[in-house]
């Protein structure tokens, strides 16, 4: 699909999504705090809101489609160290993050005229089960097999920015997102695996002693792919937020 068709999809699904309030229906709902665009202060008043909303999709919002928002799901994250027929290559799939919906914006930067916003997060820690599984040779122990995978991520900052199109449909305006970037850091990692197939106790202590002697450089070779599944998963629920709920009821112009 060429890049106009595909702009053309994205507007046609956007436009076919449910409306939940009509123009002539205004009762904001409790996890809604409005903002007005001239407040010299808009930005702190957008922090607020997002806080807000976040604290009620912490516990679930059935009406948008989100009657828990946990786990975040992501299907497989590869892992390369060197070159080689006995390179270690590592996938780990089946991931399920929880501990996301702690999170606290801490700050918003907005251009209202271009509506373009980039949100600042911490998240205390957040937690990850998945599994895994292995090939090659690591620190001269063969380390092909599979088992489990848990980390503990503690002291995530994010910062995600977003650029998004006005877009008028039934009386109303909407916010049809145009791009997304992020980025993350982790203050402090825990990570390892556990039940390794066939009981192979020094396969699974010399995985576990690199992995944790080597856990922000692992992390920094995970860190682009887990930014394009991050980004995918965010894309979506930006998608379905903002069809669903108009740019005129938080944002008044």
């Amino acid at each position: 699909m060429d890049t106009r068709a595909a702009v053309i999809f994205t507007v046609l699904t956007f436009l076919s999504q449910p409306a939940l309030w009509s123009a002539q229906k205004t009762r904001l709902p409790p996890y809604i705090l409005q903002c007005y665009k001239e407040d010299p202060e808009v930005n702190q008043c957008l922090t607020r809101a997002s806080n807000l909303f976040t604290r009620y999709l912490r516990r679930g919002i059935p009406e948008l489609g989100y009657p828990e928002v946990e786990p975040i799901l992501i299907d497989e994250i590869p892992i390369a160290l060197g070159d080689g027929p006995d390179a270690y290559r590592a996938y780990i799939s089946k991931i399920e993050a929880f501990g996301v919906s702690n999170l606290t914006v801490v700050g918003v930067r907005s251009d209202l005229d271009t509506h373009q916003f980039q949100l600042s997060f911490f998240v205390p820690k957040i937690s990850v089960r998945a599994k895994y599984r292995s090939s090659g040779v690591l620190i001269m122990v063969r380390a092909s097999g599979g088992g489990d995978y848990w980390g503990e991520y503690e002291g995530v900052r994010a910062k995600v920015y977003f650029r998004a199109e006005p877009q008028d449909f039934e009386s109303r305006r909407y916010l049809l997102v145009d791009d997304v970037k992020m980025d993350f850091s982790v203050k402090d990692i825990r990570m390892g695996v556990e039940n390794i197939h066939n009981g192979n106790t020094v396969l699974q202590a010399a995985l576990n002693l690199f992995i944790n002697t080597n856990a922000q450089d692992l992390l920094k070779e995970m860190k682009p792919d887990i930014k394009r599944k991050l980004l995918r998963v965010m894309r979506t629920f930006m998608d379905n937020i903002f069809s669903r709920i108009p740019y005129d009821m938080w944002m008044v112009e």
